[in-house]
């Protein structure tokens, strides 16, 4: 078992590294995630944050899912060439 997995890591392509378009992209990911999670039925749902419209458990589930969409992103990007 420890051999198949050994050569489950070796097949791993390598992926692109950190820089600061990769930011950017996360970043604007997380901010569209935030403004969609503005349009869900219950935002207010849990304890609020102040001086914006939604509360901790929505942001949290936004900054995931933005996250989430990001990766994604780069990832597309990277494979299609792009980065």
């Amino acid at each position: 078992m420890n051999s198949s997995l050994l050569v489950a890591v070796t097949n791993i392509s390598a992926t692109h590294t950190w820089n600061s378009t990769v930011g950017i992209i996360i970043s604007g990911c997380s901010f569209l995630a935030l403004l969609l999670s503005c349009t869900i039925s219950k935002p207010m749902v849990g304890t609020k944050i102040p001086l914006f419209p939604i509360s901790i458990p929505t942001f949290i589930g936004a900054m995931c899912f933005g996250h989430i969409l990001g990766v994604g992103v780069i990832l597309g990007l990277y494979n299609i060439g792009k980065m």
